[in-house]
């Protein structure tokens, strides 16, 4: 709800002006979170392998209800940077919730599986900018923070009492317990999970580095600031519809070819989906653009959770998975923030080619260190 109107936010609310400065601060606060998250993720992740999956839920989402709301009452850029860091710091629901479904599903399934937990997330993707962007042109921004906190105290509430977890404390407390350097040496031992620690950088690196600046384009193809949040909003929304679409199917293909060829192929497609993004013209065909690549997104992520799943061994799944959620922050991270400053040198069709460049450099790591490999 809150990512389509961020540089809206910090121009109409926070009172920055200058074009530049807003894309740069725009990827700041963005990728704050995620240098947060990228350092606390392993350290959540192995109390998630010792103390349980959904306790780690309830941390987290508990957490950063409180911490949302407190962001519709940021004055500065820096409050709002210094509350999406501390947003960071607290975070971990989602690598909680994929290693509790992968240790609880086949691994004939596992593909499926993550498919479906996708296009939840993406339903949640399409609904949160196309009501966020709605709610900003009626109610204002601000509110739409206090909004967001109320959510995901309801999802964190639905965690404490609707999911079950089987989890053997003893079990678990007689395990070996390693620390997060020893744990990542012994999964930097596997290559193909480092492989696709790499690989997931890659695919937020390519996918963030222009997504702060979305808004600003299409308020460049509208020619207008009159409804620029909802249609910014909808343009977010046309690529979470076909990711929501794609994932349980590229998901259960997954499981009859095999993830590593899905994630090949869904790269390759998301790499040619970028190209027309960079020459759009109008507010229309660039939403025809994002939904293309939606259609590719979606067996992205599904496939190297699944792969993960695969390369790891019982009782590190969390341990693996808060790893991968780091690399994976690291990218959100550093994407946003190249993008900032490089928007101001070749513009953000010049980043939509950049992004092209390095998906297609990562379908030719997928098939040289996962597929040749095989």
């Amino acid at each position: 709800m809150i990512i389509p109107f961020l540089t809206l936010y910090l121009q109409f609310e926070l009172g920055l002006s200058d074009p530049h400065e807003i894309g740069v601060w725009a990827g700041v606060i963005f990728a704050g979170n995620f240098v947060t998250a990228f350092i606390f993720q392993p350290i959540w992740g192995k109390l998630a392998d010792r103390y349980g999956r959904k306790m780690m839920l309830l941390r987290s989402g508990f957490g950063m209800a409180i911490v949302m709301v407190l962001m519709g009452f940021a004055t500065s850029p820096w409050h709002l940077l210094l509350l999406r860091m501390l947003n960071g710091t607290i975070s971990g629901f989602n690598p909680a919730s994929i290693a509790l479904i992968s240790a609880t599903t086949p691994k004939e399934r596992m593909g499926f599986a993550m498919g479906s937990i996708q296009s939840g997330a993406m339903a949640g993707t399409i609904l949160g900018p196309f009501i966020g962007g709605l709610l900003a042109d009626a109610v204002g921004f601000r509110p739409i923070f206090y909004i967001t906190g109320a959510l995901l105290f309801i999802a964190s509430l639905l965690a404490l009492f609707v999911v079950k977890e089987s989890f053997d404390l003893a079990k678990a407390a007689a395990r070996v317990q390693t620390s997060v350097i020893e744990g990542f040496k012994q999964i930097s031992r596997i290559p193909q999970l480092m492989a696709l620690f790499g690989v997931t950088f890659l695919i937020q690196f390519a996918n963030m580095s222009p997504m702060t600046l979305i808004p600003l384009f299409v308020q460049d193809l509208h020619g207008s600031t009159q409804n620029i949040a909802f249609l910014a909003g909808f343009v977010g929304a046309a690529t979470g519809l076909s990711n929501m679409i794609a994932s349980p199917i590229l998901g259960k293909l997954s499981d009859k070819i095999g993830a590593e060829r899905v994630l090949a192929v869904s790269l390759v497609g998301a790499a040619l989906a970028f190209i027309p993004q960079a020459f759009a013209e109008t507010v229309w065909q660039l939403v025809l653009a994002r939904f293309g690549l939606g259609l590719f997104l979606g067996g992205l992520i599904p496939a190297v959770n699944a792969l993960i799943r695969t390369y790891t061994p019982d009782g590190m799944e969390s341990r693996a998975y808060s790893f991968n959620t780091s690399t994976l922050s690291l990218g959100n991270m550093v994407g946003p923030i190249t993008g900032g400053a490089l928007s101001g040198y070749i513009g953000i069709q010049g980043l939509f080619l950049v992004s092209c460049v390095l998906m297609l450099l990562n379908g030719a790591w997928v098939w040289l260190s996962l597929l040749k490999r095989k």
